[in-house]
């Protein structure tokens, strides 16, 4: 066979490991937006009925398109070990849509039809911007070192991918941290198993053997899960997406900084795999999440979907094509029988959770591992505007739950006890657009091109002034003060790039 003809095949041995790691990142992701739907009691026939099977067609949809995407690139290059990007629900998104739109909306109207229709608008917006990004992706690329762009995903994975998981692991050791030896085990020490067993299957059928045995698990909630059965199949929505529409405009201003945030994170996932060795077109796959959220939510879904973080992580497992195949078709086939909460009611989330932890290590090393070890300080900078965001998320859940919120409590009372809410709050709004754009300025610094780094620190200063970052809305002015911030440190790295100390006068300005 010649080089040109060779391709990836559809299923090899390691799309056992990464099919149970992505489906089950995936399911969970599902089942947690569908979660809080019913927390905020809206009705079975609308979750189960409309959003569940649109949902399932635009992220199984996007499965089998990046299955097929990927065979048909291995053939192109003559390449037979390419793997499909991961891919699924924006995580962000279904707790903005669900708390800041929909029951909002319910909240005026006492209407969750209207409130539903609202959300599948605000999804449409949200599709049509991304498949805009989709054509500016190329661009970005250009402009923007590689090592930004990977740095902000090892802030993501370390903060919104990684912790939570490691939370519930160690509120439950004796399952998850067992799981997680298992996992980290068989994909970074390569251990060979009994059987040669995948090691994702191995820690989730002992992680659901020990918490069955030692009872952490309960049978009613399997009950529970069984009694809710029904068969639903996805169906055009678009009188209800008009009907949406007239209750949309209070949340457009929130929706285009999500918008982009969600190009921006599948553009970064991108250029991960590049790094990787598998190189796709950026335009045309960047079209796939924004048409397909755009699809979905034509058939009654809220939730936008996109090109998902840990490519080199699945890749590292021995993935391929088929562990896409079989999620993108496994999640239509579970959401279309109504098999949802029964899968997780039967396996305990803590021994699902470990496969995160190993894909957020492995996000972090590509990123720190392929940079300049010379710009790594720019990268341990731009970490930082998602630990402020994701601090915020935690303060702002405790608080809730406590009946109150940081501005009940006051600013003041905070900062005085060393919690400086407004400055994380400024730092983390629109993190990973600020991560990329912090760690750029700082790698033209350390390159001493002081001109570059400030013209790019006019560029946030301009985007802050206009709340695509720093702020909690669009809007003239509604970042000035990190604007202001940023204008002065542009005048800075101006003085830095035309000042010449005595032992570089004959040094120019580049």
């Amino acid at each position: 066979m010649s080089a040109k003809t060779k391709s990836t095949p559809w299923f090899v041995k390691g799309d056992t490991n990464g099919f149970f790691g992505l489906f089950s990142n995936v399911l969970t992701n599902f089942l947690a937006a569908i979660g809080l739907l019913a927390a905020i009691n809206m009705p079975n026939d609308i979750i189960y009925g409309s959003i569940v099977p649109g949902t399932a067609v635009a992220i199984g949809l996007g499965g089998i398109i990046f299955a097929i995407q990927t065979r048909r690139k291995s053939i192109e290059i003559g390449k037979s070990d390419m793997t499909a990007l991961p891919y699924g629900l924006s995580v962000p998104h279904y707790f903005i849509v669900a708390f800041g739109v929909m029951l909002p909306v319910y909240a005026q109207t006492q209407d969750w039809v209207i409130a539903w229709s609202t959300g599948i608008a605000w999804n449409l917006v949200q599709g049509i911007i991304m498949t805009l990004g989709a054509f500016v992706g190329p661009f970005i690329q250009k402009y923007i070192p590689r090592a930004a762009l990977l740095g902000s995903l090892a802030g993501i994975a370390l903060t919104f991918i990684a912790m939570n998981p490691m939370g519930a692991i160690y509120s439950t050791p004796y399952i998850g941290l067992l799981t997680l030896a298992i996992v980290l085990g068989g994909w970074i020490a390569h251990k060979k198993l009994p059987g040669n067993i995948p090691a994702g299957l191995l820690a989730i059928i002992i992680g659901m053997l020990l918490a069955w045995v030692t009872g952490y698990m309960d049978i009613a909630n399997v009950q529970e899960a069984a009694s809710g059965f029904s068969i639903s199949f996805p169906s055009l929505a678009l009188g209800r997406l008009i009907e949406g529409f007239a209750y949309l405009s209070p949340f457009l201003a929130a929706a285009i900084p999500l918008a982009i945030y969600d190009f921006l994170e599948s553009l970064d996932n991108i250029e991960s795999a590049e790094v990787e060795g598998d190189k796709y077109p950026t335009t045309l796959t960047l079209l796939i999440p924004g048409l397909l959220t755009m699809l979905g939510s034509t058939l009654g879904s809220p939730y936008p979907t996109i090109i998902y973080i840990g490519h080199p992580g699945w890749k590292k497992a021995g993935a391929r094509i088929g562990y896409s195949l079989a999620t993108g078709i496994g999640v239509m086939v579970i959401a279309f029988v109504g098999l949802l909460p029964i899968f997780m009611s039967i396996i305990p989330l803590v021994a699902l959770l470990p496969i995160l932890v190993y894909i957020a290590m492995t996000i972090g090393t590509q990123a720190f591992t392929t940079a300049d070890p010379k710009h790594v300080p720019a990268m341990i900078l731009g970490l930082m505007p998602f630990i402020a965001s994701y601090v915020i998320l935690q303060i702002d859940n405790a608080l809730n739950a406590a009946g109150t919120t940081a501005a009940e409590v006051g600013f003041e009372l905070l900062g005085d006890n060393g919690v400086y809410y407004e400055g994380w709050q400024t730092l983390g709004a629109s993190d990973i657009l600020v991560s990329m754009l912090l760690i750029t300025i700082v790698i033209f610094l350390i390159d001493k091109q002081f001109n570059r780094a400030a013209t790019y620190s006019l560029i946030t200063a301009a985007l802050a002034f206009f709340g695509f970052i720093h702020a909690a809305e669009i809007g003239l002015g509604t970042g000035s003060s990190a604007a202001l911030g940023y204008l002065s440190m542009s005048i800075g790295l101006f003085a830095f790039h035309y000042y010449r100390h005595p032992t570089e006068k004959d040094q120019l300005p580049h």
